[in-house]
């Protein structure tokens, strides 16, 4: 069976609701087809991906609470899938995780000014809670989290979308990225998941300051347990707890002078008073954390749903 390639790329533009994705889509789609229209083999199409779940029954309920439809993604990437392997394909949505690697050459991502937002949703009707919850995940770069969470850094950039000088600004910008992958790729790029033969080595960071010793075995540069030793007088009262550390306490204060017994007992003073500091760091930040997690997940449903 031939291999499956595709000569033009695909790209996805996505971003919060209201940041002007099928504005960008369709400008994009036009200002492409004119350019290559003497090109017949070379098409592009816009994919509005909500309309188009809509149009192919891919729709699994309706979420009451956030007033929006829940996608089947399997379903919907069994009907988009065919559309992307033949390339030229403008994905325009909010959400860009579900669709493969292999099949996406660029990623778009929009960002507006809150204000900007806002007022477009408005003018939406959205209700509230709604803008808020719109208002907060581009505040949090949600979207463009989870891009960069998904591709590869090189194809996926972050545009501004405020106004309509940057629209046009932003086509043009696309529009010559597609004519120099179409250069660059005269014979086009495969559909097929790349593998590679053999288990990955390990990173070479993890041996660089390894070395064979004359026997043929290898050494690593760290030092072994226990193996401490001061190098001078000085250093020995320093280094008296570490290198007894992991010793029953009783045999550690034998041998020892008054004066070592009590810089010892003032070191373990020390070191609890820093770990009980440590843990009410931790706890606080582990807090904050969780808020934020709790947030960005309510978000992320959010938008999966929308």
């Amino acid at each position: 069976m031939p291999e499956s390639r595709r000569n033009i790329p695909n790209i996805i533009i996505t971003g919060t609701p209201g940041c002007g994705k099928s504005s960008h889509s369709q400008s994009l789609v036009d200002q492409l087809n004119r350019g290559f229209a003497k090109e017949t083999t070379i098409k592009f199409k816009h994919f509005d991906v909500s309309a188009f779940a809509k149009e192919k029954e891919c729709l699994e309920s309706y979420d009451k609470k956030l007033d929006t439809h829940v996608v089947d993604e399997d379903k919907l990437l069994d009907e988009l899938e065919p559309e992307l392997e033949k390339g030229g394909a403008i994905v325009d949505w909010h959400c860009c995780e579900i669709f493969p690697e292999r099949l996406i050459d660029l990623v778009v991502v929009l960002r507006t000014d809150n204000s900007k937002l806002h007022e477009r949703l408005t003018k939406r009707n959205y209700k509230d809670n709604k803008i808020q919850e719109n208002l907060d995940c581009e505040i949090m770069e949600v979207i463009l989290t989870e891009a960069r969470e998904s591709y590869i850094p090189e194809i996926v950039i972050e545009l501004r979308s405020d106004k309509a000088e940057d629209l046009d600004e932003n086509v043009d910008r696309i529009s010559a990225w597609v004519e120099n992958w179409i250069k660059d790729h005269p014979r086009g790029v495969t559909n097929e998941l790349q593998t590679v033969d053999g288990e990955a080595n390990d990173s070479d960071e993890d041996d660089e300051d390894d070395e064979d010793n004359e026997d043929g075995e290898l050494v690593t540069s760290g030092e072994d347990e226990g193996s401490y030793i001061p190098d001078n007088e000085e250093d020995s009262d320093d280094a008296l707890a570490s290198y007894h550390e992991s010793e029953d306490p009783a045999t550690v204060e034998e041998g020892l002078t008054e004066q070592q017994k009590y810089d010892l007992e003032q070191k373990e003073q020390d070191d609890v008073e820093v770990l009980n500091e440590e843990d009410e760091e931790t706890n606080d930040t582990a807090n904050t954390k969780r808020m934020f997690q709790s947030r960005i997940y309510v978000d992320y449903v959010f938008f999966r749903c929308y």
